[in-house]
């Protein structure tokens, strides 16, 4: 009984989103307005969503250093995208060069940030509060308050096409679910070592049956998806992109040294200062990181909408900050995991499909997002003042 309390509380949210999809398909069904689950509007949410999870997975890092945000990554995406215009659409630059500079830039502009955050002394709510303003004006003298359109496939291919990209639904399906069974096959093994290894160092692990149910859940879930996504053109190419990044920095923040500072300066800052490590560097790293992403995303973004406007990423660090939230980050810091923010942002992306596809008026889905965030932040404080008791 206590295990499965222990795995109810651990997987809170993901129970959640399978509640959530569950009854929007019910009533997306009952409303006669098709289905959530289509498989052309699968592969519209991930495209709708993957700047989100760039962006909540940089986020994250931010809000492990002690519950700090970043508020400027909406103008900084701005900046970016209009770099990216004006070097492709308008001086019809090499799309590889462009794409090296754009990373630089967003970088760049991380590190000004980061700086004067950690080195300056500046609170981060401040510091990106006036990135938040600069950048956005700095986007619309660069393209001078034009839209920047449109962009060429040599570029809108490594972000808007489909793999394996074939005309053949039967090899497409096919292809589709093998490369799921692969990665079903590599997930088990990796998870049944790392078991195993807990074992040998005598930490405590799950029970063989409640693995062995949540290996099968997780696998079926994939080849589920799988399946929807082989009904349409296959696996979208941002998608695999999107995935490298999670799985980066889920390994970074997990298995690496420089990760677990993370979770330490957010845990108590002054103690993590004495013992040794070098705080004001983290806390570089966390918002020159925060950059970088924020280039990724805008180069997602431009693809996406095929234009670069100086109104691009206007509300996006919303966006961030509430699938971090949601997907279980603290609002203290040292708390929080990348496959938490996944789940908070396809949460997201799913609450404002369901809500598009039933009709819901713009303002009332505002209003629900508002109250999930409002909920999950106090559902971090109530439990936190329960432990402390």
């Amino acid at each position: 009984m206590q295990r499965i309390k222990s795995f109810l509380k651990g997987n809170t949210m993901l129970i959640a989103l399978i509640v959530v999809i569950i009854l929007f398909q019910a009533l997306i069904i009952a409303a006669g307005k098709g289905s959530l689950l289509k498989p052309q509007n699968v592969s519209n949410i991930i495209a709708q969503n993957s700047y989100v999870v760039i962006l909540a997975t940089g986020m994250l890092l931010c809000i492990l250093t002690g519950g700090n945000i970043d508020l400027s990554i909406g103008s900084v995406i701005a900046t970016v995208g209009a770099v990216a215009g004006m070097l492709i659409v308008e001086m019809h630059m090499n799309v590889y060069l462009t794409i090296i500079i754009c990373l630089l830039v967003g970088t760049f502009i991380g590190a000004i940030q980061a700086y004067c955050i950690a080195y300056i002394g500046i609170p981060p709510f401040i510091a990106t509060l006036g990135g938040m303003l600069l950048w956005r004006g700095v986007a619309q003298v660069i393209l001078n308050g034009m839209t920047l359109a449109p962009y060429p496939d040599n570029y809108l291919k490594y972000f808007t096409s489909f793999l394996p990209g074939t005309d053949d639904p039967a090899f497409l399906l096919t292809t589709t679910l093998i490369i799921a069974a692969v990665i079903c096959a590599v997930y088990v093994a990796f998870e049944l070592q790392g078991r195993a290894k807990k074992i040998k160092k005598g930490y405590s692990v799950e029970s063989m049956p409640m693995l062995i149910t949540r290996l099968i859940t997780i696998c079926a879930v994939i080849m589920v998806f799988a399946y929807l996504l082989g009904n349409y053109k296959g696996y979208p190419v941002v998608l695999i992109l999107v995935s490298l990044v999670v799985l980066a920095y889920a390994y970074f923040t997990r298995n690496t040294v420089p990760g677990r500072y993370l979770y330490a300066l957010g845990g108590n800052a002054k103690a993590t200062r004495l013992s040794g490590v070098d705080t004001k560097k983290m806390m570089f790293f966390a918002y020159t990181n925060m950059g970088f992403l924020c280039a990724v995303a805008a180069l997602v973004c431009v693809a996406r909408f095929n234009s670069s406007a100086p109104s691009l990423g206007d509300g996006y660090e919303l966006d961030a900050i509430g699938a971090c939230f949601i997907g279980g980050a603290s609002a203290y810091g040292g708390t929080g995991t990348v496959g938490g923010s996944v789940i908070g942002a396809i949460f997201m992306g799913v609450l404002n499909n369901g809500m598009s596809i039933l009709g819901i008026d713009a303002n009332w889905q505002k209003a629900v997002k508002g109250f999930v965030l409002v909920a999950a932040v106090a559902f971090d404080v109530i439990s936190k003042k329960k432990v402390k008791a």
